[in-house]
């Protein structure tokens, strides 16, 4: 017996038939990125809720607020959770953070070195109902771990993110969508976003968003000069194997304060 053309088959089943050369329609909720020229190239106009997003770069850091801190603001909104940052590479500054509509209060810091305890808090953090999203840095993850993360993040319709190095590009991964993130060469005021991944075709050229803010820049970088002075003074590193949890404290300074660290960095 053949089988069934497509003129066979309603005009409301056409509607869910996804052809390879068209962007493909979400088939769950999403949150839009709040960059206009990036959801016009992403299924549904957003970040799928329910499914990992893979963000691949060089520099675990770079690039990171400035891409996701739209719809992490939106997403805190909608929810009476935390967004949690499992191994983050360096404190988020607050005040910047605050100013952007992510309050400091919103945030849960999970530090761990050790890929094994990342995992784990990733996995318990997708597990409870009021996390707002989950950030979470897992460069040395395989992919039947990400597998475990996918399914844990559809059970509950959470929003994950995983950072992961460049070099994670020419691996498999479940990863619903994957975004390679990088300094634009002939502007250093962009950044070029190539999406290796996504229910659609090829994109042929990078999407560009503008990076982050010189001001930004510095609230970070004293944000980062504030954390190793205070890790010198404690003189204590977390052991090995172990994660734990970190209040993110707002900075109390003025706006001169902050400055003058930033210039000291």
């Amino acid at each position: 017996m053949g089988l069934p053309s497509f003129d066979s088959f309603s005009p409301a089943a056409r509607h869910h038939v996804w052809c390879g050369d068209e962007l493909g329609l979400s088939d769950a909720q999403v949150i839009g990125t709040g960059h206009a020229a990036l959801d016009a190239q992403l299924p549904g106009g957003g970040w799928p809720v329910g499914a990992l997003t893979e963000l691949l770069q060089t520099a675990p850091e770079a690039h990171a607020w400035q891409l996701l801190l739209p719809a992490l603001a939106q997403a805190v909104q909608g929810s009476t959770g935390p967004v949690a940052l499992i191994g983050a590479p360096h404190e988020p500054f607050g005040p910047a953070l605050a100013a952007h509509g992510l309050p400091v209060e919103a945030l849960l810091w999970v530090r761990s070195e050790a890929p094994a305890a990342r995992l784990w808090a990733c996995e318990q953090a997708l597990r409870c109902a009021d996390i707002a999203a989950v950030l979470a840095w897992l460069p040395q993850a395989r992919v039947g771990e990400l597998r475990r993360l996918q399914l844990a993040a559809a059970q509950h319709d959470a929003l994950l993110f995983v950072f992961r190095p460049e070099s994670a590009a020419y691996s498999t991964s479940p990863a619903r969508l994957r975004l390679q993130l990088a300094t634009c060469e002939q502007d250093r005021t962009q950044i070029d976003i190539r999406i290796l991944k996504r229910r659609g075709p090829p994109l042929a050229s990078p999407v560009q968003l503008p990076a982050r803010s010189e001001r930004m820049a510095a609230l970070l970088a004293g944000s980062q000069l504030r954390r190793k002075l205070r890790q010198q003074q404690e003189g204590v590193e977390p052991a090995a194997g172990t994660a734990t949890v970190v209040r993110i404290e707002a900075w109390k300074g003025g706006a001169h304060a902050l400055d003058r660290l930033a210039v000291a960095a």
